[in-house]
């Protein structure tokens, strides 16, 4: 079954809510290598992000994921501002229009995001940021789509590579960002936004997931 309007608008207040919950921890990642702000600001953007969609309910996928990126774009602090928002931007205009999604158009979705980011931010993987999480979650819903998996596969699989990418930002020294000022000593630290950006992935698997789970019932 295909991920309706109604499923996106959940998991973007599912994500909201799983943001409050780890601001303290998003900024404790941030306090050795950033500036000590990350779940601050995402917070409030999320905050932001749930003032704006009952203005948005009635519009297509696009429209809501563009409404998401102006909110955070207003609202984010720093560099995570601009980088959510181009992700938010992007994602919605490969969606172009669209009430429902597949998992191709999920991993297509992912992949002008990713793409998006890293024309703004000029990361690489491997840099220790966001797009540590980013390029392994879109090559793993690629591989699904390619090998005829489901929806639920594909999310599932994309959430796992993002948490491994994340996890694996801990030994690298940053090469982008405020992080990259510490050299070296940015070694031994997870990587804030890797870590939103998972938790971004993983709730959008967990949501969906359940959405088509309780919809088969």
């Amino acid at each position: 079954m295909p991920v309706t309007k109604n499923d996106v608008l959940e998991w973007i207040r599912a994500y909201a809510q799983v943001i409050e919950k780890n601001k303290e921890y998003l900024t404790e990642l941030d306090s050795p290598i950033g500036d000590a702000d990350h779940g601050a600001n995402m917070h409030r953007g999320f905050r932001a992000v749930l003032e704006k969609l009952p203005d948005n309910e009635d519009k297509d996928i696009e429209k809501v994921l563009m409404a998401v990126a102006m909110a955070l774009l207003s609202k984010v602090g720093g560099a995570g501002g601009p980088l959510y928002s181009t992700l938010f931007m992007q994602m919605g205009k490969s969606l172009n229009s669209k009430n429902e999604i597949g998992l191709e158009d999920w991993a297509k979705a992912l992949d002008a995001a990713t793409q998006g980011v890293v024309r703004l931010g000029k990361a690489s993987p491997g840099d220790k940021t966001m797009v540590d999480a980013l390029t392994p979650a879109v090559q793993a819903l690629k591989d699904a789509s390619q090998q005829g998996l489901s929806f639920e596969e594909g999310l599932i699989k994309s959430a796992k590579a993002a948490e491994e990418g994340m996890i694996a930002t801990i030994p690298l020294v940053a090469r982008k960002g405020r992080a990259s000022y510490l050299g070296e000593r940015s070694a031994g630290h997870q990587d804030p936004g890797a870590t939103s950006t998972y938790l971004l992935l993983n709730t959008a698997a967990k949501v969906w997931a359940n959405s088509h789970t309780t919809n088969h019932k």
